[in-house]
């Protein structure tokens, strides 16, 4: 957002491109972070396996609470502070600060380019009452049929499930 509201583009940035119309530079500004978002979900597949599945025809899960619309007001927030902020070296300071406070909260995973691969953001509530935060494709609907073979443990209370 900053680069976009700062009219910064490549063949400003790089002499031996020239002529470049703008909408070239912001389409590779936005297309970065879909690769990176990409470059993650490949590297999930490394992460720790773990399962949630229904033990003697009972669902481990209780309750499902879509998530989806949770974080909005933060990364509104963000763009606002990317658009306000005047100079470069202050945006990064800003977002370094911004990301140490966010990693040091183990704040939940919540990327909203998921959204783009197709991914749904939910709570759910085990049967021992914890509530757990999954990053999943399938749309949930009835706790009493879920059944979750290959998730993927981010943390203690996050998890991805990578089945279609």
């Amino acid at each position: 957002m900053y680069l976009v509201k700062s009219q910064k583009v490549l063949n400003g940035l790089f002499p031996f491109i020239s002529n470049m119309p703008h909408f070239v530079s912001y389409t590779i500004y936005f297309a970065i972070p879909v690769f990176l978002t990409f470059l993650s979900l490949l590297l999930s597949r490394k992460l720790i396996d773990e399962s949630i599945e229904t033990e003697n025809g009972v669902s481990a899960i209780t309750e499902i609470e879509q998530a989806n619309n949770a974080y909005l007001p933060s990364y509104l927030g963000y763009f606002f502070v990317a658009l306000s902020v005047p100079y470069c070296d202050t945006l990064i300071f800003v977002f370094a600060i911004l990301f140490l406070f966010t990693f040091f909260s183990q704040t939940l995973y919540f990327n909203p380019l998921f959204l783009i691969f197709g991914y749904h953001f939910y709570y759910l509530t085990t049967a021992t009452n914890i509530k757990i935060f999954l990053i999943t494709r399938k749309e949930l609907k009835d706790p009493r049929k879920l059944n979750f073979p290959k998730l993927k443990r981010i943390n203690d209370f996050t998890f991805i499930d990578r089945e279609k």
